[in-house]
């Protein structure tokens, strides 16, 4: 087995859990506290899924830093645009910063609010269901790699 395909084999398994995660999160979790008007199944969700989550998506960091770098699309020429891989693997760092930016409001922001007030579960749903569109994005672009990337 060649070290690209061990890497995309764990990219791959990373993806399965951030994705599947946050697909369950939305689909089946979300309507269930919408629907009980109760936040407790969001935080017990969370504090489960956590453990596995945030290591998957390490993984998926780890792995798509090496994985660029046996492309040949060095950090130089992250956000180049020149060629259709460095333009996926740029799309998707640019999905990455847009999820990083939607944790630390989560973290620090929203979910410290919604244990006191359920009035801001909108918010916490639209944080939810934006990571779980642009993790499916980022699969789809990723997608891409398998044809020699995308040109805009």
């Amino acid at each position: 087995m060649s070290e690209i395909h061990f890497l995309l084999l764990l990219h791959l398994l990373g993806a399965t859990i951030w994705v599947g995660g946050h697909i369950l999160l939305s689909v089946i979790i979300l309507p269930q506290v919408w629907k009980e008007k109760s936040v407790e199944k969001l935080f017990n969700f969370e504090s489960r899924y956590e453990w596995i989550g945030m290591p998957a998506l390490a993984i998926m960091l780890l792995t798509g830093v090496r994985m660029a770098y046996l492309y040949n699309v060095k950090i130089t020429t992250w956000f180049a645009f020149k060629t259709p891989i460095e333009t996926v693997i740029s799309l998707k760092l640019l999905c990455l910063f847009s999820l990083v930016l939607f944790a630390l409001s989560a973290q620090f922001y929203v979910l410290p609010r919604l244990k006191m007030s359920i009035k801001l579960l909108p918010l916490m749903t639209f944080h939810i269901l934006s990571v779980t569109i642009i993790s499916v994005v980022m699969l789809v672009l990723g997608s891409f790699v398998r044809y020699g990337g995308i040109t805009l």
